[in-house]
């Protein structure tokens, strides 16, 4: 449960919807969307179109949001076709989400033309690097793909994926896995590596009042290379010992935007020495942040290191247990 506050709901396996055609789809479904967090993150530099290259393990957690997706009794317009509703005011319901923007692109692939409301249910905070948004454009893709009986497999709905955002495509993969490119080439890890991480319970902790811009962020470490960047030769190195090995996860953290963040929201870097020295804890950055993780030990004491963030951050502070996936 969250500590101190609502209770979470878990995300299982067996809640992601599969592709499967049907000759009787449903008229509506619930999807699962979880939070992610980067265990490992190496930006490797800059590419000619802009993005940049990284190698990420990347692992869903039992948090996130859920979406509702359900066929309309109405005639509708292609460009009213899909329509949206969030609970958090601060989420756009136009087609500057990822939803709307994954609904229509499975159209054009399937031709489907039955008008759709989807209600988001929005847990994951926005500006977090807690990939909310792509999550959520993955759970309208698999809706979408069972509301309309399209089957579309893993390799098309990958595609799809990509098409709507970078790292859109890694959740469609039940499990941690790595990421490459700028996010859409996405590798399965060995059963092994798996079963180390797979329901490692982790803390996730962000600050009220502001997030961070992965834009601004990919910005500050472009403007900083090659000092910025990790190379990709010593990432792959890195990632591939501990997978090949037996060390904890916690061995495994690393970030390096943390270095272009902490320098402009000191809060983040006093939180992670805060948790080191009181707790033994090793915070990471997930993704561009802000929102932070570390993983839990057995004995940890959670309801101390709950409240020691709130007394730093204010009552409005996310604080979140979950599992790795």
């Amino acid at each position: 449960m969250e500590v101190g506050c609502t209770a979470i709901v878990v995300y299982s396996r067996a809640l992601a919807v599969k592709s499967l055609a049907v000759s009787n789809p449903p008229r509506s479904v619930t999807v699962s969307s979880p939070a992610k967090i980067n265990l490992f993150l190496a930006v490797t530099g800059r590419r000619d179109d802009g993005y940049h290259d990284l190698v990420s393990l990347v692992a869903p957690l039992t948090f996130g949001d859920e979406l509702t997706a359900e066929v309309e009794n109405r005639v509708a317009r292609a460009e009213e076709q899909f329509r949206l509703e969030c609970d958090v005011p601060e989420v756009p319901v136009d087609g500057r989400n990822l939803v709307l923007q994954a609904a229509a692109a499975l159209r054009e692939v399937t031709g489907w033309t039955e008008p759709v409301m989807f209600r988001l249910t929005k847990r994951i905070p926005l500006g977090a690097g807690l990939g909310g948004g792509s999550s959520n454009a993955v759970a309208a893709l698999r809706a979408l793909n069972q509301l309309s009986g399209a089957g579309l497999g893993l390799g098309q709905l990958t595609g799809l994926a990509a098409r709507v955002g970078s790292d859109c495509a890694l959740f469609l993969h039940d499990q941690p896995v790595i990421i490459r490119g700028r996010g859409e080439r996405v590798e399965e890890l060995p059963g092994s590596a798996v079963r180390r991480l797979r329901g490692r319970r982790v803390l996730l902790f962000k600050p009220a009042g502001f997030g961070v811009s992965t834009a601004w962020a990919y910005a500050q470490m472009a403007a900083g290379a090659p000092a910025t960047y990790l190379a990709a030769a010593d990432a792959e190195r890195r990632l591939a010992d501990w997978i090949a090995g037996e060390a904890d996860a916690t061995d495994l953290l690393f970030n390096n935007i943390d270095r272009v963040v902490f320098r402009k929201y000191l809060a983040l870097p006093v939180m992670w020495e805060r948790l080191r020295t009181r707790y033994g804890l090793a915070a990471c950055l997930s993704g561009s942040g802000s929102a932070g993780f570390a993983l839990l030990p057995p004995d940890a004491p959670v309801e101390a290191i709950a409240a020691d963030i709130r007394e730093a951050w204010g009552s409005g502070a996310l604080v979140q247990v979950a599992q790795i996936a």
